[in-house]
């Protein structure tokens, strides 16, 4: 069928999809018009996949009928319940098995990375962010700065990008690392950056860093599950991410961490330690010292959070049978495809902050309408009115992605025609 601006080219696209199926595995929101949402919001929460109640009800059932003995009696024993995720995450992750860790929050997280690898030695103390950098994220680099006794006004370098955009350049980022190398202790970097949509290359920049001997982590919280990785072939020292957003693992859900396997045995490494990080032979013996496990479990602090942990295996289940390589195809085109129409219909009243390479993205795309911004957050207001659920970000940003896993074709032309709309009258 020849390419046109018609719902019906939508509507084909659709029945073409090999992964449509997909979307009747997941929950929909109900708007406030009654109807099923479009839901183009998968990069702040994603949707509920519909096998979560059986499975966390499976859990509520273990705790009634076998309390404490669930632990090791039941169905999915809760002491190795995080081991249930390692698989689906390492894949999600390009990752060995013993490189991946499902544990607390995203920031929770970083802070035990920074406790590990900002290690400030000599002239080598300053640590490198992006501007616009996730405020979590700056919190805790700061934090870590002024706790080792240094000065965040000298010590955190914030990468800009040029006057007049929201997109990094490979190069500039590279070149900053070698020109700050004799005093950078890390470089600490977005998969995808959260407000811009902006996938960085994450494979150069990883050889950069290493190359001028800095120590390299990223946050993943809006890549994994949205955008091909391979930390472990790329090198990477440590990685963190929340399973909330493309993961559809719920509101509070688990988290999780990747630390290559050349760390996994350093053992003189200074960590915050607790006792799920402690050999599991002599765990429950509670000896005095603590001797770390191997890999990146051994970075944990706590037992799993069952409940929150639960809804990840529902979610990581239809990832294994959708196929990483198959989703990243369909969201290319479904993000393509959004961005066509928006060009086609409001060239002239919209800017697109997102690249527009394909592998410089995930699904996301961030829009700017050319505005007062008090007419453009009205106008995000009555998408949601009408049911179309995406986001807006301060002053004037409005974040919208369609997740392959669950959105449709017809979802896009309806999000592009309504805003052609509002944007019309």
């Amino acid at each position: 069928m020849t390419p046109s601006l018609d719902r019906s080219y939508a509507e084909q696209l659709d029945r073409e999809d090999s992964l449509a199926a997909f979307r009747e595995a997941f929950h929909f929101p109900r708007g406030a018009h009654g109807g099923r949402s479009v839901y183009l919001c998968g990069h702040s929460l994603g949707l509920q996949p519909k096998d979560v109640a059986h499975i966390v009800g499976e859990e509520l059932d273990a705790w009634a009928t076998l309390a404490v003995d669930a632990h090791f009696s039941s169905k999915r024993p809760w002491v190795a319940y995080h081991e249930q995720l390692t698989p689906g995450l390492a894949r999600l992750a390009g990752a060995l098995p013993s490189e991946v860790v499902a544990m607390n929050s995203l920031s929770v997280n970083l802070h035990l990375m920074l406790a590990s690898f900002y290690r400030p030695q000599g002239r080598r103390r300053k640590v490198l962010i992006e501007h616009r950098a996730f405020s979590s994220d700056r919190y805790a680099v700061r934090s870590h700065i002024q706790h080792r006794g240094l000065d965040p006004a000298d010590t955190l370098i914030e990468l800009a990008p040029r006057a007049g955009s929201y997109v990094f350049d490979c190069e500039e980022i590279c070149e900053a690392i070698a020109r700050e190398a004799e005093e950078l202790a890390l470089v600490l970097l977005p998969g995808v950056q959260y407000l811009s949509g902006q996938s960085f290359d994450m494979a150069a920049i990883t050889t950069c860093a290493r190359r001028h001997g800095c120590t390299i982590g990223f946050d993943l919280a809006h890549a994994i599950g949205n955008v091909p990785l391979h930390l472990h072939d790329w090198d990477v020292d440590f990685a963190v991410w929340c399973s909330y957003k493309y993961l559809n693992g719920g509101p509070g859900a688990i988290g999780g961490c990747f630390v290559h396997e050349r760390h996994g045995r350093a053992f003189e490494l200074p960590r915050l330690a607790g006792w799920w990080g402690h050999d599991k032979r002599s765990r429950f013996a509670m000896p005095d010292n603590f001797v770390p496990l191997t890999g990146a479990e051994g970075w944990q602090i706590s037992n799993p959070p069952i409940l929150a942990a639960a809804p990840l295996l529902a979610s990581l289940a239809l990832f294994e049978r959708a196929g990483l390589e198959p989703l990243r195809a369909k969201s290319i085109r479904l993000t393509g495809y959004l961005e066509s129409l928006l060009r086609a219909w409001l060239g002239d009243t919209l800017e697109i902050l997102t690249p527009r390479n394909a592998e410089a993205r995930g699904c996301q795309l961030s829009l700017r309408l050319n505005m007062p911004s008090e007419r453009a957050r009205r106008i995000h207001e009555q998408l949601h009115r009408e049911g179309f659920v995406c986001d807006w970000r301060e002053p004037d940003v409005i974040r919208v992605a369609p997740v392959p896993l669950y959105n449709s074709f017809v979802d896009v032309w309806q999000f592009a025609n309504a805003l052609r709309s509002l944007c019309s009258t």
